[in-house]
């Protein structure tokens, strides 16, 4: 993958995120994954920022990857649907 095919895909990611999950959810992903800057945080460092058990910080990112995963397999879906139309 270019860096062209990666900035798209970054996009596309930042968009489903927007579309498809709550704040909390989203807060979540971002400081789990890094991609608000900083780096990637546990799930314990999370739990004590947003002042939350740890447990229920992997709810929220369970839950928040499950939708993600289905908006993009939708996308996915959508695109084959079309094209062999």
């Amino acid at each position: 993958m270019n860096e062209v095919e990666l900035k798209i895909q970054i996009k596309n990611l930042y968009r489903k995120m927007s579309k498809v999950l709550k704040k909390r959810e989203k807060t979540v992903i971002e400081l789990r994954y890094g991609l608000a800057g900083g780096g990637c945080k546990t799930q314990r460092e999370i739990a004590k920022i947003l002042g939350i058990s740890r447990s229920y910080v992997s709810r929220i990112e369970k839950k928040a990857l499950n939708k993600l995963q289905k908006a993009f397999n939708n996308s996915i879906n959508n695109k084959d649907s079309k094209n062999n139309s």
